[in-house]
């Protein structure tokens, strides 16, 4: 341990992961603990489970993991990110494998079956046969004891640190409420037979021994078992971009020793090795090409729409993909040194940096549950000092207890996540759980990403330019043949066009161009399609050179035709701009966003996309690290950032900013790292995502107040000891369903994707 007479010591990282934390306060009871060691500045996510520990490095990374411990949690140290097939991408348990998950599943199932006989017996008095009580008692007994265990343990961990969390609230008022009615059974008389719970609406004094409050217990259980559920299955997902992210590399590679090829698992791999790369398959790691040419699709780490053409002596990424010849690469960086993994390092701190969201009920509670507890005491005490029997001291204390323990407070968030959700999953909206939605309603600024998700991301024909005295359909039909033997992108974008007129010839003599383009022979002449230059002495007409700068200046891709020696023609490749996107763009501006168009690609073809689509603000020719500063750059300046991208280079910034929108059409890895997922791959779901994520924030917010004014509202009647039982059930009830109708209302959610034009109504939707 550091002393004050030392030296300053160097200070280190560590990452802890937490077990056990229930609410957001025990996030901040675990910051504290760590924070009071000398030197030491800690930061707990509740989200993610995980802490991140700034000391000196006098500390070691178990001294932390004690000090967790002594708080009454748990601590692990994970096991550093390796991209090998042999690490968390492999070994992450899914949700049916889950072991805490599954516990708390087959809790939650067991525990509906017992209290919803209870609670329709206790609550309808022509269904109280002669001792339904001592039935009601046998089936909330597992239910408050075994079912309600993870509540009390929380409590009394709460309870030795001196803390009050809505944990103990909901372990108090179970218990008082199952103890309670223990006594009125065996020492009261509601145990006598044909006891019966009148239903009435008069408020008025009641004699305590004669009522049990079990649909109480069992059913406050029941319903905050449902949120806890819910809560964990969104949880789990938090380290779902990392493993997906390291997942993406290749889990094989051929190395060449002695001219011979041998598989290995990529973990092997090591500096040094030369390693073949055929068409079609994910370069291994990252290196420099010794022999072959190709095309190299790094679309999903840069951004970059066209493939890039490698040759001998150039660098080469792991986990792009050879798109084109056989390469021999020798193997410069492994393992933590890669690209890859610099991503995926990037995705886990920007998620472990993100501003802890704090529940509404987790923030109310800190006050709202001490506050009952003395409340609670005081009324037992003024009874007893004003000359009561302890029997309606007792009765008015737990009936404070019973009527402040927040039943509709576990389906507030639920509900209204789940038909939130639910009607966005009908409308291509996935949202990953209530952490999000707070930032939706304080989103200023829109980051798109133009890649797949203002542009298909797939290379199309725009346009087919022939010389003068040329068939336009000869031309795509002979340029198209010849490209339908190539796998490079653009080629396959001509075929492709080509095919849709009908079948094409066959080509003999077919030879790849290196970096230049392709040769082959077509109804017994020769064609070249690729750069200008291909035929020395064939040059292109004036016309032909003015309408490849045009598209050019527009940061389109124009190859040159060549038939019998001459030119035939051009055409035109690009990435085209999705037709939606344009209205998209507009309804983003409706909601009060400004977008700013962010990619990879050049200046001119960025400027001309934004253009198209009504964007005024462009970032291009940035890699995936100036993307993260970019949006780390807006938040800096005040702006509250919402994310849209679909490629691995946009998972660090999608999981940086405020709110990341992740295009399902995208991959796996932008999609886990996003906190919505835009299904359909339109970007007008971004808006109408937007929309319904502010909906749903205020329907919980609606949720959460009606929840805890039911019963704040009916405490003084507890105190005073005018809560009828029955009456108090009643209220109960009525306030879970209002909840859960407040929350089918969400149900009525229209999309605004065909409205034919979003810009004419300036009144920002919500």
């Amino acid at each position: 341990m550091p002393t004050p007479s030392s030296p300053p010591p160097a200070l280190t990282e560590i990452e802890l992961e937490i077990d056990g934390m229930t609410c957001a306060s025990c996030a901040n009871r675990i910051e504290r603990k760590l924070g009071k060691l000398e030197g030491v500045s800690a930061s707990v996510n509740y989200a993610t489970e995980k802490a991140h520990v700034s000391a000196p490095d006098t500390y070691t990374a178990q001294d932390f993991v004690d000090v967790v411990k002594q708080a009454g949690y748990s601590a692990t140290i994970p096991a550093p990110p390796t991209p090998s097939g042999d690490g968390p991408a492999d070994t992450a348990a899914d949700e049916d494998t889950d072991p805490e998950l599954a516990s708390l599943r087959q809790r939650l199932i067991i525990t509906a079956l017992l209290t919803v006989p209870v609670i329709v017996l206790s609550m309808v008095p022509a269904l109280q046969f002669t001792h339904w009580q001592w039935l009601c008692l046998t089936l909330t007994a597992p239910v408050v004891v075994w079912a309600g265990w993870p509540f009390h343990r929380a409590a009394a961990v709460n309870l030795r640190h001196g803390a009050a969390t809505m944990d103990t609230l909901i372990s108090v008022g179970t218990l008082a409420a199952f103890l309670w009615s223990l006594y009125a059974l065996f020492l009261g008389e509601a145990g006598q037979p044909g006891l019966t719970h009148e239903f009435t609406l008069r408020i008025e004094p009641s004699h305590g021994s004669a009522n049990i409050y079990l649909e109480v217990a069992a059913g406050v259980t029941l319903f905050i078992l449902l949120g806890r559920y819910l809560e964990k299955r969104s949880k789990r997902q938090a380290g779902a971009a990392l493993r997906a992210l390291l997942d993406m590399g290749a889990k094989e590679v051929a190395i060449l020793e002695d001219g011979t090829e041998r598989r290995i698992p990529i973990s092997e791999l090591a500096v040094g090795h030369e390693f073949v790369v055929r068409p079609g398959e994910k370069i291994a790691t990252d290196g420099v090409v010794l022999s072959g040419t190709s095309a190299v699709d790094a679309s999903m780490l840069t951004g970059e729409s066209v493939p890039v053409e490698v040759r001998e002596g150039d660098a080469v990424t792991g986990a792009t993909v050879n798109a084109g010849g056989r390469l021999l690469v020798r193997a410069t960086r492994v393992g933590s040194d890669t690209q890859l993994a610099r991503m995926a390092t990037m995705v886990e701190e920007a998620q472990s940096g993100k501003a802890e969201i704090q529940r509404l009920a987790d923030r109310v509670s800190g006050v709202f549950v001490p506050i009952v507890i003395v409340i609670a005491i005081g009324v037992l005490a003024a009874w007893l000092l004003t000359g009561h029997g302890p029997e309606q001291a007792f009765t008015a204390a737990v009936a404070v207890l019973i009527i402040a323990c927040p039943c509709a407070l576990g389906l507030a968030t639920p509900t209204a996540l789940l038909v939130g959700t639910g009607r966005g999953a009908q409308l291509g909206i996935l949202i990953k759980g209530p952490e999000v939605l707070e930032s939706t309603r304080r989103v200023d600024t829109v980051v798109l990403d133009k890649t797949g998700t203002v542009t298909t991301g797939r290379m199309e024909l725009i346009d087919v330019i022939p010389a003068d005295g040329i068939d336009r359909a000869a031309l795509l039909r002979r340029a198209g043949a010849l490209e339908a033997a190539s796998e490079h992108p653009i080629a396959q974008a001509i075929a492709r066009a080509a095919a849709e007129h009908g079948n094409l010839p066959e080509v003999t003599d077919f030879a790849n161009l290196a970096g230049r383009g392709v040769r082959g022979s077509v109804e017994g002449a020769e064609v070249l399609v690729g750069r200008s230059g291909l035929v020395e002495g064939a040059k292109l007409p004036a016309d032909l050179v003015q309408a490849k700068e045009d598209a050019e200046s527009r940061g389109r891709t124009a190859v040159v035709v060549y038939h019998g020696g001459s030119v035939e023609g051009l055409l035109v490749v690009a990435d085209a701009v999705k037709p939606t996107s344009a209205r998209a763009i507009a309804q983003l501006r409706d909601l009060g966003l400004t977008p700013i168009l962010l990619t990879g690609d050049n200046e001119r073809a960025a400027q001309q996309i934004a253009r198209e689509v009504g964007i005024d603000q462009v970032r291009a020719e940035v890699l995936p690290e100036d993307k993260i500063a970019e949006v780390t750059r807006l938040q800096q300046a005040g702006h509250v950032v919402a994310m849209v991208g679909d490629g691995v280079n946009d998972a660090p910034a999608l999981a940086q900013a405020d709110l990341g929108l992740a295009m399902g059409t995208g991959t796996d890895v932008a999609i886990e790292a996003g906190d919505i997922t835009l299904v359909r791959g339109d970007l007008r779901a971004a808006a109408d995502a937007i929309r319904l994520s502010r909906r749903t924030l205020g329907t919980i917010k609606g949720n959460l107040f009606w929840a805890f004014a039911y019963n704040t509202a009916a405490i003084p009647l507890a105190a005073l000891g005018l809560l009828n039982p029955m009456l108090a059930g009643a209220a109960m009830a009525f306030s879970s369903v209002f909840v859960v109708g407040n929350s089918l209302r969400l149900r009525s959610f229209r999309s605004h994707a065909d409205d034919p034009s979003p810009g004419d109504d300036h009144t920002p939707r919500r």
